[in-house]
């Protein structure tokens, strides 16, 4: 198994099998593929739960037990993708990768992206022992072969890349930072033609530290990424290439996110692609990929495997691959870490807002309309007199010069202001001469109208304002469209998404002062959830020891997060609710918490009265005519200043159903388990 760099925690899937016997492995095996036919299930099994390091003594135990090469045997045995990806779990990574790259430039044409894959992505020592394992596998020298396969300017990047001499990340200078920005950009946009060696010298030596400050610099200086200029000033695989080392230096994890989703995306599967990537990535970087890959494509890894392959195949990858993102029980994502604290330190501190426009001293309305209305007349805008006026003033101000506009001249302000202005200027003009309800409102009409919704926009907006200033908004949109803000969501939304929406568009959010000691007591009070087997489709014995933790705050109105283990959450939310998450926290009607849980394609809203714990309200969010839980879901509420111990509830399926008991087992004997309080929605 790969170590971590000192210091890192380990991100690899694939872990060291404990109790590990390299003879009884091998005995194993060879018994899996002794006599007619073979059990590949066996075999799968055995070899995706061994590091790589464990592998390779069983291929010795093999060798010395039965005088044969196991290699060899797993490739008379199995066939296809199968045999392909296990034989590559057996080799040594550098060993790995160089029959990739042999693979590559063997035969008629190249395959310049697994040559771009592979000498892009892999640190210094990598690359070094890629270079000795192709030398001892095929008694010939890499760059040799890659010379002899490749040409012009994307051949030379290859070669230096293959030395392996980027600089360590401890290696920066703030003036060589400056004097790179500078040396790409004269080699780039400033010439007339391109200056490639300076970018293969530039991005194929420096540290990735480095060259992130001279990434971030060149933004800043030019006004466009690196990416735009690579562009723009380079062609065809040499551009692939330089664009794929970018990315590597960005973020290693997410460049293999990335092929990954293409590799699977659209008809057909690129299963080289697949199975050099997950082989390669198991035990360095696997779980980054799986994080990245569900922030960015809104789908787990591990789903898209499961729907892209089949067979023996199918199962291989996903053990790979260690665990689905988008079921209960499983991190998502690592980032969340960040947004908790920031819940966390909200929870005990209050904000205190700072504009940056202020009311202008010594307002005059009169004034500022007679300079508008000048800066419009005749040919031609003073754009300029409108931006320092409109910019230098509040928006109570802003809305008197509405009025004293109209009051001299007769005419509408944002009127001649949209025909003297255009563009983006326009836009953000005229959203200064609203007010904030009415362009808030407008944004949300914007986001619900035409073909499709912007989730985004509406989660920003109800997510970020205060119970006041949501309230105007459902004022100013009756006011402005005839219709509800209400009615409107429920019908461009849907699901759970809708509901907690709507949530907030009531402006209900709790706000009143803070009790510390009820806000320590609220916190500790746990909703333990008992997920049972078939809900899951996991046994009983194993949904025995899950629990939930949901940890609150009543009093401050922060949803703290549900927490598995040391995680704020266990990968239960669709990302509509993540960016509610990345945003603010979940709202709180009056004196109770909306809890959002999904499994799989299922999932309700739980709101928990403080004042009458054992009778919450469920409210289905599939067919009205069931509770929406599945059967056999049971939990525990523990009601604050309650020395009885937790208080069990039981879903026991459709409305109606009155039956007590347990459905299923798994609960800790030393629990206490008073008579079930059944649920009545009504």
């Amino acid at each position: 198994m790969a170590k971590p760099a000192q210091g890192t925690k380990y991100r690899g899937s694939i872990h060291d099998f404990p109790d590990f016997d390299p003879s009884r492995d091998a005995e194993a095996l060879y018994t899996a593929m002794k006599g007619f036919g073979s059990d590949k299930e066996a075999i799968l099994e055995l070899i995706t739960s061994r590091s790589n390091r464990q592998r390779q003594e069983i291929c010795q135990s093999y060798k010395s037990l039965y005088g044969k090469d196991l290699i060899a045997d797993l490739k008379y045995e199995l066939t296809g993708k199968f045999e392909r990806l296990i034989v590559g779990l057996m080799r040594p990574l550098a060993y790995c990768d160089a029959k990739e790259i042999k693979d590559a430039i063997s035969g008629i044409g190249t395959d310049e992206k697994c040559l771009i894959e592979i000498l892009a992505s892999r640190t210094n020592e990598q690359i070094h022992q890629l270079v000795a394992a192709y030398k001892d596998a095929y008694e010939r020298d890499l760059e040799a072969d890659i010379i002899g396969d490749t040409s012009g300017h994307f051949q030379k990047m290859l070669v230096v890349l293959l030395q392996g001499t980027r600089e360590a990340d401890d290696v920066v200078s703030e003036d060589l930072v400056q004097q790179d920005v500078q040396d790409l950009y004269e080699a780039g946009e400033l010439k007339w033609g391109t200056d490639e060696a300076q970018f293969i010298y530039i991005l194929g030596n420096r540290s990735k530290q480095h060259l992130r400050l001279v990434f971030d610099e060149y933004l800043k200086t030019t006004g466009k990424p690196i990416e735009a200029s690579i562009r723009g000033e380079l062609s065809g695989d040499f551009e692939k290439l330089m664009l794929a080392v970018v990315k590597c230096i960005r973020s290693t994890p997410e460049y293999f996110a990335e092929r990954l989703f293409k590799a699977m995306k659209g008809l057909g599967t690129r299963d080289n692609t697949l199975i050099r990537i997950m082989v390669s990535r198991s035990e360095l970087d696997m779980l980054d990929i799986r994080e990245i890959f569900r922030t960015k494509y809104e789908k787990s890894l591990y789903s898209m495997i499961k729907n892209d392959t089949s067979g023996e195949y199918k199962r291989a990858l996903l053990k790979l691959c260690g665990g689905d993102d988008d079921a209960a029980g499983q991190f998502f994502p690592e980032a969340a870490q960040v947004a908790y604290q920031m819940w966390e330190l909200s929870a005990v501190a209050r904000v205190e807002l700072k504009g940056t426009v202020r009311p202008a001293d010594n307002f005059n309305p009169d004034a500022d309309a007679k300079a508008l209305r000048k800066a419009m007349k005749g040919l031609g805008t003073d754009e300029d007199t409108i931006i320092d006026i409109i910019t230098h003033r509040s928006n109570a101000q802003r809305q008197q010069i509405r009025q004293t506009f109209k009051s001299h001249f007769g005419r509408d302000l944002m009127a001649d202001l949209k025909s003297e202005i255009s563009g983006d200027l326009a836009r953000l003009i005229l959203g200064l001469m609203m007010p904030p309800a009415h362009y808030d409102a407008k944004q949300l009409k914007k986001a619900m109208e035409g073909a499709g919704t912007d989730e985004k926009a509406l989660i920003e907006i109800l997510a970020t304002r205060t119970n006041a200033e949501i309230r105007a908004i459902c004022e100013a949109y009756k006011e402005d469209y005839h219709k509800s803000l209400e009615d409107a969501l429920s019908s461009d939304t849907s699901g759970h998404f809708k509901r907690i929406l709507i949530s907030l568009a009531t402006g209900n959010r709790e706000e009143g002062g803070e009790d510390r000691d009820q806000a320590r007591e609220d916190a500790q009070v746990a909703a333990a959830f008992q997920l049972c087997g078939p809900w899951f489709g996991m046994q009983v014995s194993e949904a025995a020891g899950l629990r939930l933790n949901v940890v609150f705050q009543l009093h401050v109105g922060i949803f703290m997060g549900a927490s598995l283990g040391t995680r704020p959450w266990g990968g239960l939310l669709r990302p509509h609710f993540v960016r509610l998450f990345n945003i603010c926290v979940l709202s709180t009607t009056t004196n109770s918490l909306i809890v959002p849980l999904r499994v799989f394609e299922r999932g309700f809203l739980l709101r928990a009265h403080p004042k009458s714990i054992l009778h919450p309200e469920i409210h289905p969010l599939g067919n009205e005519s069931t509770w929406g839980l599945p059967m056999g879901l049971c939990f525990q509420l523990w009601p604050a200043g309650d020395s009885s111990g937790p208080h069990w509830l039981t879903v026991q399926g459709r409305r109606g159903e009155r039956e007590p008991g347990w459905k299923h087992g798994g609960l800790p004997n030393s629990a206490a388990r008073p008579d079930s309080q059944m649920l009545d929605p009504d």
